[in-house]
């Protein structure tokens, strides 16, 4: 029987396969990606893959199609049913298995799914995601065969996991939000037996996602957590995003913390225990964080922005500990060297109770910077990575100091700011960070003309916030 399936171009991302539920992704998506990924395993003589699915209402019927496709390959297929990202991939490291698929939305919209997927414990991105598309398109598959489906429950292993790292010494108040996202079921066995005093927020698995959207970086989706920690005088305040690879933090005073400022917390620490190590953030983190990982006698990396990007590169250069603004954390000190938010927190927490004074105190303690959120620009596909190289080529032309490790990146006496292509949308997205506000106002100008050089009128009405 041939197979033939195309998936729309839109789908087929750089570091996962996602869409529109009912448009643009589907039930035949989901069979196709079972059906090609199988393949792939297979011709490279594999023979499980393990299978999860977050808390979206499309979850179950999608996750119920790609385990048909992956055992009409002939797979032996571990379905571990629901639960957040980051225990799939602790199914796969555990099992052992040859690939591993989630069927996940992440942060997206509701009426969003995709598929996050790793083979033989290495994140399947990029050029990998462009050959199953191409696979399908030619109907190039492995013969039908019967394979097996096993459902396993790794809830408790994966907590016990969890637990055997915790390494606090004083009992912490904690508020957690899990904003109705895959991690629920999982989140309330691992507070039953995480030492502190816990008070949990929005902690049942619903995909409507009744309480507020599902990402930690967005300032309104912790608007509830700021206000339970103040309400509560906790420690501190810990969020996931839909499927808990990414972490958000709110110190005692209401105060978030970005994914590179909690950073420095945690390298601080690792690197006590792995002086000298690497330790990779990506382009878009403060220059903060690269400077205190120097003080704290870390070397800093500055790598591409990406999960699966970052996961590669720590896996290259051994570092113990890389992290993203976006709250993608990866530990490879006791853990696997995977983005995991509720080993992260587990982590993190260890270090809040351990030191001395409070999260705030840790806070207020960083030097002072003025910087812009993610600002984005629309940029036609075709033209997005053009305008990139174009504004980096005249930089160098005229003598600044460029990195292009991920876009362009341009130091000032001012500070920095950022200009990259998105991988996932028709945008450009820029940052930048300076010591005083008359700084960004430069930098933003300095940004600004090089936009207009290449054809593009900005709009810089975002404020500026401290960081």
């Amino acid at each position: 029987m041939s197979f033939i399936h195309e998936f729309p171009a839109s789908s087929l991302r750089e570091y996962d396969i996602r869409g529109i539920v009912g448009e643009s992704l589907g039930e035949a998506d989901a069979f196709a990606v079972g059906r090609i990924f199988g393949s792939i395993v297979a011709d490279a003589g594999g023979k499980t893959v393990v299978a999860g699915r977050d808390g979206r209402l499309s979850s179950p019927a999608l996750a119920a199609a790609l385990i048909k496709g992956l055992a009409a390959s002939g797979l032996e297929v571990v379905d571990i049913g629901q639960g957040p990202t980051p225990m799939l991939y602790f199914a796969s490291f555990t099992l052992p298995a040859d690939g591993a698929v989630m069927v996940t939305g992440s942060h997206n919209p509701p009426n969003y799914n995709g598929f996050k997927i790793m083979l033989k414990n290495k994140p399947f991105f990029g050029k990998d995601i462009q050959t199953l598309g191409a696979r399908a398109a030619q109907g190039k598959v492995v013969p039908e065969a019967k394979g097996g489906v096993t459902q396993k429950d790794v809830s408790d292993a994966y907590v016990a996991r969890l637990l055997k790292d915790w390494d606090g010494t004083r009992e912490l108040k904690i508020v957690w939000d899990n904003g109705n996202g895959a991690a629920g079921d999982v989140l309330a066995k691992l507070l039953a037996k995480l030492p502190g005093r816990h008070i949990l927020l929005n902690g049942k698995v619903d995909g409507n996602f009744p309480a507020h959207h599902p990402d930690p970086t967005v300032p309104k989706n912790l608007e509830q957590l700021v206000a339970a920690v103040k309400k509560e005088s906790a420690d501190v305040g810990v969020a996931f995003d839909g499927d808990a690879d990414r972490i958000g933090l709110v110190d005692n005073e209401g105060h978030i913390l970005f994914g590179d400022q909690f950073l420095i917390l945690m390298a601080r620490d690792v690197l006590k225990a792995h002086p000298g190590a690497t330790i990779i953030a990506d382009v878009k983190a403060s220059q903060v964080l690269f400077d205190e990982i120097k003080k704290a006698g870390g070397v800093p990396l500055m790598w591409k922005t990406g999960h699966s990007l970052i996961k590669s590169k720590m896996a290259e250069t051994g570092a113990p500990l890389a992290g993203e603004m976006s709250g993608h954390i990866f530990y490879n000190d006791k853990w696997y060297g995977f983005d995991d938010a509720l080993y992260a927190a587990v982590r993190v927490l260890g270090v809040i109770s351990r030191m001395e004074g409070t999260l705030a105190d840790f806070r207020s303690g960083l030097p002072r910077v003025v910087n812009t959120p993610e600002l984005r620009f629309e940029c036609p596909e075709e033209r997005k990575f053009a305008v990139v190289q174009e504004v980096a080529a005249r930089l160098k032309a005229s003598g600044a100091q460029v990195s292009d490790t991920d876009g362009v990146r341009v130091t000032t006496e001012d500070g920095w700011w950022l200009l990259r292509a998105s991988n996932t949308q028709a945008v450009l997205v820029a940052r930048a960070e300076a010591g005083s506000e008359d700084g960004l106002v430069r930098l933003k100008s300095a940004l600004a003309a090089q936009l207009a050089a290449s054809g593009l009128a900005p709009n810089f009405s975002e404020p500026s916030a401290g960081h």
